[in-house]
């Protein structure tokens, strides 16, 4: 066995958070394993859904906090939040309702690589976008 990390220091005293005040998080289905989305936290973001069991993240371009499924009613219930080796990247599990991804899928890296370098859907649309946040 390993040498055993040092856990006497309390979580967020481990979170690394980047130059900008982030850190990233890898989101999963708590039952199926399935990534389903990359998000980025600040402290307030994470300190919100420790407290909420509700994912909760930061908008790099709205520059404000992000409560997953807000506007669209895809919530993310959080069953665990674990930290990397390096405490610079979390990895959240969850329960989604609905799909996790702003284009409707249920998860965000729906489109596979072809090995002619051309792309196809590998995943299940959940939702019409449009009719859950309007025309763009």
């Amino acid at each position: 066995m390993g040498d055993k990390q040092d856990t006497s220091k309390s979580f967020l005293e481990t979170v690394k958070f980047d130059a900008n005040g982030l850190v990233p998080a890898i989101v999963q289905d708590n039952e199926t394993g399935k990534v389903l989305m990359m998000a980025w936290m600040n402290r307030e973001s994470l300190q919100m859904t420790l407290q909420k069991k509700k994912a909760c993240y930061w908008s790099r371009s709205r520059k404000e906090l992000w409560l997953k499924g807000e506007s669209s009613g895809n919530m993310q219930d959080v069953h665990d939040i674990m930290i990397d080796c390096d405490g610079d990247t979390l990895l959240l599990k969850v329960s989604q309702k609905g799909g996790a991804c702003h284009a409707g899928y249920h998860s965000c890296f729906y489109r596979k690589v072809n090995d002619d370098l051309s792309m196809e859907i590998c995943d299940t649309l959940m939702f019409n976008p449009e009719e859950v946040y309007g025309k763009k």
